[in-house]
């Protein structure tokens, strides 16, 4: 135990940083984001109609679902670095397969695959890396930490086009090459004492699910992500085809929501340090539906550019903030704290493939359906607020009963 705490010591905490920002980078920021900007360039290539584009980004949040749930026992078995090096590498593997246009089937299983993997990489990277974090820089580290989808956003934005000169399969096959290049980079990054986070004892969890606390936390985050799923999925397809300015114009927006996704984790986090996460998740969540709303109202390029940019900010922002809310909630016990980590991770899977596929069904159903999912969304994102706001009533009054 000792040579392994020497070894973690002598391990640079931002190093390690580093290494969980590059894993969200591919997991989340390339693997399911880099598909946005490419539904509008897969329908017109033929690769696929429009539904069956629409139905393959839900295919990749079914597959974080799976990710999500599975993670912490693959860890326990595997190890957590190794589970994490083998979740980067797969995630390059399903991007190379997509390279090959053999059918809806073939992309179902890859882009499921790699949902997978991006669920593993956000339920393991953060809890891995964040003991070895000095307290006080904390929500700094996990903002950093997030950071890596707002990175992934961006460079889908830009990379996407720029590879899309060559075609689709070279689009594919650079998006690939780029996962290899971060997993390489991460591989001697990883802290050696990864086992005890990654299998708290059962009474931790028990204590981590039980909390009524975190039991709003949980249908809070999964609410959070109905709201998120209309920019995350439509956003590009919505501009390029819904508003008839073509795929260039909404890949520009999607640079804007992927730079709001830079800074979003780093002021959540960082505000979160100063006057605490519950404060700074209701101003976020309530950013979030105006900024969601916005789309119901005439368009405009500023109110386009508005709410790209604040819905990107929350994508990867709330993930920092929910993550400091469940230190906020959990203090000093990192077991507690990965268990319900897991269980947030889990929550706001289960919400993404619900909205996915229930807001794919109707984009497939009703004609020019994009204001109904966004204003689904909306309603979905007050909710959250009502109900964070209504938590402390509930319980104080719990606690008087007893």
């Amino acid at each position: 135990m000792q040579a392994g705490a020497t070894a973690s010591s002598a391990l640079s905490p931002w190093r390690a940083t580093s290494a969980a920002l590059c894993a969200n980078l591919v997991g989340i920021g390339l693997a399911r984001f880099a598909y946005t900007p490419l539904i509008p360039a897969l329908i017109a290539a033929g690769w696929f109609s429009p539904s069956a584009a629409v139905y393959l980004g839900a295919a990749n949040l079914a597959g974080y679902l799976a990710g999500a749930l599975g993670a912490r026992r693959i860890a326990t078995c595997a190890g957590t670095a190794a589970t994490l090096r083998a979740a980067m590498i797969l995630t390059a593997v399903s991007l190379f397969a997509c390279a090959h246009p053999s059918g809806f089937l073939w992309f179902f299983v890859w882009r499921f695959l790699s949902g997978g993997t991006g669920g593993v990489l956000m339920v393991l990277a953060a809890p891995c890396v964040m003991p070895g974090i000095p307290v006080s820089r904390r929500g700094l580290a996990g903002g950093a930490i997030f950071t890596g989808v707002g990175l992934g956003i961006a460079a889908s934005g830009t990379l996407v086009p720029l590879l899309m000169r060559w075609g689709l399969v070279e689009t594919w096959l650079g998006l690939g090459f780029a996962c290899l290049v971060l997993a390489a980079f991460a591989w001697t990054a990883w802290p050696p004492e990864q086992k005890a986070v990654a299998a708290p004892a059962p009474s931790s969890r028990g204590r981590a699910a039980a909390s009524p606390e975190l039991r709003a936390l949980y249908v809070e985050y999964a609410l959070n992500a109905v709201g998120l799923v209309p920019h995350m999925v439509f956003l590009v397809d919505y501009i390029a085809r819904g508003l008839g300015r073509g795929l260039p114009v909404g890949a520009r927006y999607w640079v804007v929501f992927g730079i709001g996704a830079l800074i979003g984790p780093l002021i959540g986090g960082h505000a979160g340090d100063r006057i605490g996460f519950r404060a700074i998740l209701r101003i976020m969540v309530t950013l979030q539906a105006l900024a969601v709303a916005l789309l119901l109202l005439p368009v405009s390029s500023l109110s386009l550019g508005l709410s790209s940019f604040i819905v990107g900010a929350s994508v990867p922002g709330i993930v920092a903030i929910t993550h400091g809310r469940v230190r906020e909630l959990v203090p000093g016990d990192p077991s507690g704290q990965a268990a319900a980590w897991s269980w947030c991770t889990i929550a706001f899977a289960i919400g993404q493939a619900i909205a996915g596929y229930g807001f794919s069904y109707i984009f497939a159903s009703v004609a020019n359906g994009y204001s109904v999912l966004f204003a689904l969304a909306a309603v979905a994102l007050m909710a959250v607020l009502i109900l964070d706001l209504a938590v402390p009533v509930s319980t104080l009054r719990r606690g008087s009963r007893e």
